[in-house]
């Protein structure tokens, strides 16, 4: 995320939520009876057990969260939020600019409720949200952004009419060869990128390709890799759906593998001695599938797809997987991005093991795990409460009405919490 500092995040006011029952993302057995304590900078300064807690000043604004869970606030690390559900990306250049700007602002606040805290937008996403954000202009999870995902012509993020006509809006970045990658790379920089998204593979919405097919060439993806390098060292990430183009980006040295659909044992082990990350994005399997609303060649692509996904992602859980949650939302729906943890344990992960991919193991692919990702001191005050224990069913998480509250560098953002549950200062 940008250095930035959030305006508007905190009004010089201590937090702390008292008897909460406390899961800090590190992996950690929980811890029943805590106290999460926050100073005026949105700092956490003390978690843990309320016996050896420290006094709250006079001024400070206290939560009692009712025994409830309390959990870092969440990452979703691939999302598409200036599109809406279901939208095709290559018809946004017929929309009113306006509506789009206030629909994804609509956007933002649903994911930010949902208990998303800080979300990498993958495409599509201007580096202007990421600044409203940051100073306050709107209310949103913290943002990484591609701006634009790098493709070559008629791959995957090329949804131009067969004319040539381009309505998506500036989604994507064309590029033909090693020296128009390295190109493609500079101006998604120019234009404020914080990481560069790449089409190794074809996809499923795509009209011009299949999964399976190669996108840019091992040579192109390691030009962009170096590209990203000599400009601030920015990650890569790689839509890569088949196997032969998810060993290209491997091969390449990108930081993550998006979707993974095909991957193998060698890519599983090739990935992990690298230390890669893998972004499963199950939601487009589980909910992401609808034939009435998909075109035909993406239907089909999807249902060909959905067992050979479930059964190579469940390999990679077992095999331990550097896994971090993304649900590539507009593909499947905003707002229920915590579903995404329930398809992960559904192949297998243990629910501990899905909240700290959600956490700790995002905000190291996001690099920003020195201030997020966990409820330790130092770090941001970024939290959420839910009712019910996502330990014995982690579908809790995924309805936003059990998040009952969210709050980011110690401001709260969403408040369900009865009024009984205050005590102390409000401002």
């Amino acid at each position: 995320m940008s250095d930035v500092t959030m305006q508007e995040s905190t009004t010089g006011t201590a937090l702390q939520v008292r008897n909460a029952r406390l899961i800090d993302g590190t992996g950690a057995a929980p811890v029943a009876d805590a106290v999460i304590a926050a100073d005026t900078d949105g700092i956490i300064t003390y978690a843990g057990p309320a016996a050896t807690a420290p006094a709250a000043a006079p001024a400070t604004r206290c939560i009692d969260a009712g025994g409830r869970t309390v959990l870092p606030g969440f990452f979703d690390c691939h999302v598409h939020l200036s599109y809406a559900h279901g939208a095709h990306p290559g018809r946004r250049g017929e929309l009113d600019p306006v509506l789009v700007t206030l629909d994804t602002a609509t956007r933002l606040r649903q994911t930010l409720d949902a208990g998303i805290t800080s979300a990498r937008d993958l495409a599509g996403l201007s580096a202007g949200y990421r600044t409203a954000v940051d100073t306050g202009r709107i209310v949103g999870p913290r943002l990484h952004t591609a701006v634009r995902v790098i493709s070559h012509t008629g791959g995957h993020a090329d949804v131009r009419l067969p004319d040539g006509t381009d309505l998506s809006a500036g989604m994507s970045e064309l590029a033909d060869s090693v020296d128009e990658c390295r190109l493609a790379v500079r101006r998604v920089l120019r234009e404020g990128a914080d990481v560069v998204k790449i089409c190794a593979t074809g996809g499923m919405g795509s009209p011009y390709d299949q999964p399976d097919d190669e996108g840019l060439l091992e040579e192109e993806i390691r030009a962009v890799v170096d590209e990203a390098r000599r400009h601030g060292d920015k990650p890569v990430a790689a839509h890569a759906q088949g196997t032969a183009g998810i060993f290209n980006a491997v091969r390449g040295g990108v930081t993550s593998i998006e979707h993974g659909y095909g991957i193998n044992d060698q890519a599983i082990d090739m990935s992990g001695e690298r230390g890669m990350f893998l972004v499963p994005t199950l939601s487009t399997v589980y909910a992401g599938i609808n034939k009435d609303t998909m075109a035909d060649y993406h239907y089909q692509k999807k249902v060909r797809w959905s067992g050979i996904t479930k059964e190579n992602i469940a390999r990679a859980i077992e095999q331990g997987a550097r896994i971090a949650l993304g649900t590539d939302a507009a593909v499947g729906p905003h707002g229920v991005n915590l579903m995404e943890l329930s398809y992960l344990v559904d192949l297998g992960m243990a629910p501990m093991d899905a909240i700290v991919a959600g956490t700790r193991t995002s905000a190291e692919l996001l690099g920003v795990a020195d201030r997020l990702g966990t409820l330790t001191a130092g770090r941001n005050a970024d939290l959420i409460v839910c009712e019910g224990d996502p330990l014995t069913d982690i579908g809790v998480l995924g309805d936003p009405a059990n998040v009952v509250l969210v709050v980011q560098h110690g401001a709260v953002r969403k408040d369900l919490l009865p009024e009984k549950a205050y005590r102390g200062a409000w401002s």
